[in-house]
């Protein structure tokens, strides 16, 4: 086969690999491979031009390779044989002597300089750079007229190749960042919850980014939903609501981010502002009804302990003000334990430990009061009630118990126990009054437990019910 024929078959194997796929990493291997093949070279070196730092950028070898796994090797363009090419728009042939020439730009990663001859062309669509490609040899070779119309001709259907890859490229990419954007805004119009909203997006962020890591994080520091590690490369932008910053979206990678990847990021970010604003909303709605409906409760069985406390036959005015402040600050310790940890549950130890403090304060300051408490969680009107009756309890060893009063809160299997213990001389008369009816009535109906008072060595009241 003459040179003519073999210089079309090329032309012609060279236009279906071009053909042959939209992914552009491949069409440039497998142009290397053919061009090297056919013009019988040793090598084919294949760049690309990154227009945004306008440098030639190496993507495909044929005949040597990156040394080791460092980064790709780029110049600029101007820059080496190669870039000169590009820069001056026209092919560029060396007979020998190529890394001699003043022009030749030496990589440490890629051995160039073992090459005698090179052939440089740029890689232009319409008129628009888009690469370079060159072929060399070992031995010293001086490539004809026609060859260098054939590696022209070659780099033009490259060119046309990397236009169409980078516009299906730009597409894909496109329909990706549409469907990232459609399953944030599905999650956050189909949740009322925040931690669900800023799940989805996290998980979304870091798929459509390919990130290591992601997370929210909101305005008092506090990180949400963190996913992954860091990498090498981090990216932080500010949620924004009405002109105001309400938090942050921190994305790592081990690779750079690019104008497309800040893009696709601020369109989340955007997203995530609109979820975090929308879910605080949301909780702030259902948080006020929940107080709302707490204080209604509260104020009521605050009535009823008043009332109840009217109707007491023979009871000092004095003491009856003070015991119904003790019940309303035990009630309001529950409603204050229930917003300080943004629970519909309160820590028990907590509660009575709290409790023990202020009524120990008020009527007992020269008393020994110990406490072992276990911790034990209880629904909050539950726990009102408990409140209540450890009052009662507590309030009644402290101003007719003797000089030590013991506190026990234990969990067993499936109950818990609350004792208060005295060392006085027992209860006495106040075993009918009104304080321990209210105990009776808290403890059935309320607790559905049990009482247990017990007269020995001072008083020992039991209270035991199912967690």
């Amino acid at each position: 086969m003459d040179d003519a024929a073999r210089h079309l078959a090329l032309l012609t194997r060279t236009t279906e690999v071009v053909n042959s796929s939209l992914d552009l990493q491949d069409v440039l291997e497998a142009i290397s491979h053919e061009v090297a093949a056919a013009l019988e070279t040793d090598a084919c070196f294949v760049y690309l031009y990154d227009e945004r730092a306008d440098e030639l950028v190496l993507r495909a070898t044929h005949g040597t390779r990156v040394a080791g796994a460092t980064s790709a090797p780029r110049m600029r363009s101007g820059v080496g044989i190669t870039g000169v090419a590009a820069a001056e728009r026209r092919p560029i042939m060396l007979p020998s002597g190529a890394h001699l020439d003043p022009r030749f730009k030496a990589f440490p990663n890629l051995r160039e300089d073992e090459y005698e001859s090179i052939l440089a062309v740029p890689i232009l669509a319409r008129d628009v750079l888009e690469g370079a490609l060159n072929v060399r040899t070992l031995e010293p070779r001086a490539f004809t007229d026609a060859e260098i119309g054939l590696l022209t001709s070659i780099a033009s259907q490259v060119g046309q190749s990397i236009e169409h890859a980078k516009l299906y490229a730009q597409a894909r990419r496109r329909v990706e960042e549409l469907e990232a954007l459609a399953r944030i805004s599905e999650a956050v119009s189909g949740s009322l919850y925040l931690e669900e909203s800023l799940e989805a997006i996290v998980s979304t962020t870091v798929e459509s980014l390919r990130a290591t890591g992601a997370a929210v994080v909101l305005e008092d520091g506090r990180i949400a939903w963190p996913e992954g590690r860091a990498g090498r490369h981090a990216v932080r932008l500010p949620l924004r609501w009405r002109g105001r910053t309400i938090g942050e979206l921190v994305v790592d990678r081990d690779t750079p981010f690019d104008r497309d990847d800040r893009q696709l990021l601020d369109a989340i970010a955007s997203q995530a502002a609109v979820a975090l604003e929308h879910g605080r909303m949301a909780l702030r709605g259902v948080l006020a009804q929940e107080i709302h409906h707490r204080v209604k409760n509260n104020l009521q069985t605050v009535a009823s302990l008043l009332r109840l406390q009217a109707r007491a036959q023979g009871v000092d005015p004095s003491k009856a003000l003070g015991d119904s402040v003790n019940r309303i600050l035990a009630i309001a310790a529950v409603h204050e334990e229930l917003t300080e940890h943004r629970e519909d549950v309160v820590d028990l130890s907590e509660l009575v430990g709290r409790l023990r403090s202020t009524l120990v304060q008020g009527l007992g300051a020269s008393k020994e009061v110990t406490a072992e408490l276990e911790p034990v969680e209880l629904a909050g009107q539950r726990a009102t009630a408990l409140a209540l009756v450890f009052s009662e309890l507590l309030s009644n060893a402290l101003e007719h118990g003797g000089d030590h009063v013991s506190i026990e809160l234990r969990a067993g299997e499936g109950d818990v126990a609350l004792v208060v213990a005295d060392d006085g001389t027992g209860i006495g008369d106040a075993r009918d009054g009104t304080g321990m009816s209210i105990v009776r009535a808290l403890v059935r109906d309320e607790l559905g437990g049990s009482l247990t008072l017990t007269d020995g060595d001072g008083l020992r009241a039991e209270v035991r019910f199912a967690v």
